[in-house]
């Protein structure tokens, strides 16, 4: 008996292996079949003969003949497909390209503000003092609904530029709707060329803390800032505030060079990574001549973005800076732009900013060390108050009131902002920057504690 049961278990154990092979021969074969299919499915001769052919239907059948050229077609399908990618993957025309230079050289014709895709809905980044966006009363964070009555909805950012700018002197007519109130409003604005300075507003405070602030990152913000710091560097600052509040950033090359003036040589600034880690590409600190090593505060808010979120990082994690204000944008994609034939572009996402300390900012943002809250309707009162001091006999009374002509989602007009103050019961000249006197304190804390 016991032999036979030593048997049939020997018999038992030699079926079930042969089921487990029969099975994994299956599915093994269902797996290279799956693969072949794929491989078939994926395959650039069968996606091109695809795409020539609609391209064809379209061209002979479409109802309107003076709309299927063929560089209409193509150029769309190429809209298209860079769109599906992700928001900042875009091809540019000829038009597109060329207003992409003109805005890194630092001037260009339009309404003065930086507009990016916040959870797909086209969003002001950050309105440029002094320009017709920031006399009417444009703030970081307004949704922009409509531009001369045709909705924004799917718009990419290629085409959104395109229907903001024009020739100056024209005008066009933008719908807003902003979070902080709920409420909608529509403004006329005339298009103005717009000089976009890399650094403003640069002086020494009590108690010998330098205070630069910087607007965006262009091609020559490096040797901007040099001037700036060589002047706080010879009235002997012993502390530094970098204001980057609403910069809404610009050149990678820029970033590094602004960020290594504060750096030892050698030090991490930022690396990239795409979809290839063995691709990955670093940026260290090289400058021969670095400002002092004095403490350094830097101001972020929720709409510093890309460059200045660079540069914040990497003073962060370098240690070389205290970050003070609210979480920045988390724009931090590396795009590559791309010359095509007959003077197109295509702007391609390939690959993420890591800081030192290989956090993502993509999406994620730079967390400041101390948190201080501030409005986007206090800030701007700030930016009012600086330019009132600068220029007494400026414009500020062509700054428009934001409280006439709002409505609610159904076109109610509302009397009022609700809780919100008009710019006329507003003290300019008595505003606070709480989040710059947080960063003061804290440096004028830490040179008393030197001291002792």
């Amino acid at each position: 008996m016991k032999k036979m049961a030593h048997k049939f278990t020997w018999l038992l154990i030699a079926a079930v292996l042969a089921v487990n092979l029969l099975v994994g021969a299956r599915l093994h074969s269902q797996e290279a079949a799956a693969a072949e299919e794929q491989a078939v499915l994926d395959s650039p001769y069968q996606m091109y003969e695809l795409f020539s052919k609609v391209v064809e239907q379209v061209r002979a059948h479409y109802v309107e003949e003076d709309k299927s050229t063929y560089e209409e077609l193509v150029e769309g399908a190429l809209k298209g497909m860079l769109q599906s990618l992700d928001p900042h993957s875009q091809f540019m025309d000829k038009e597109a390209f060329k207003a992409m230079r003109e805005e890194t050289a630092g001037q260009f014709g339009g309404l003065g503000i930086t507009i990016g895709l916040k959870d797909m809905v086209l969003t002001v980044i950050a309105p440029m003092e002094g320009t017709p966006a920031f006399r009417a009363g444009l703030l970081s964070g307004d949704k922009i609904m409509e531009v001369d009555g045709e909705s924004t909805e799917g718009i990419t950012l290629e085409d959104a530029v395109k229907k903001l700018r024009g020739e100056p002197g024209s005008t066009v007519e933008i719908k807003i709707f902003r979070p902080t109130v709920q409420l909608m409003k529509k403004f006329e604005l005339e298009r103005a060329v717009i000089n976009v300075p890399s650094v403003k507003d640069t002086r020494v405070l009590d108690g010998q803390i330098g205070y630069i602030r910087m607007l965006q990152f262009g091609e020559s913000t490096a040797d901007d800032l040099q001037r700036e710091l060589d002047s706080l560097e010879e009235q002997a600052v012993k502390a530094l505030v970098l204001d980057l509040r609403s910069n809404p950033g610009g050149l990678l090359s820029a970033a590094v060079e602004v960020a290594q003036k504060f750096l030892r040589r050698g030090d991490l600034i930022v690396f990239t990574r795409g979809r290839d880690n063995r691709m990955e590409r670093s940026y260290r600190a090289r400058a021969r001549t670095t400002f002092p090593n004095v403490p350094m505060a830097v101001l972020i808010n929720g709409f510093s973005a890309s460059a200045s979120e660079i540069v914040a990082g990497a003073l962060q994690d370098n240690q070389r800076a205290i970050l003070v204000g609210e979480k920045s944008f988390g724009k931090g994609s590396v795009q590559s732009v791309l010359p095509q034939d007959g003077g197109t572009a295509i702007r391609l996402t390939t690959a993420k900013y890591y800081t030192p300390s290989e956090r993502v900012i993509h999406d994620n943002g730079i967390e400041p060390d101390i948190v201080v809250p501030l409005s986007v309707d206090n800030w701007r009162n700030i930016l009012l108050a600086r330019n009132k001091a600068e220029e007494k006999n400026g414009d500020e009374d062509q700054v428009a009131s934001p409280d006439d002509g709002w409505v609610d989602e159904e076109g109610v007009e509302i009397s009022s902002l609700l809780e919100q103050p008009t710019e006329e019961a507003v003290d300019l000249d008595n505003v606070t920057d709480l989040q710059l006197e947080r960063a003061t304190d804290m440096l004028r804390g830490i040179l008393v504690y030197q001291k002792r």
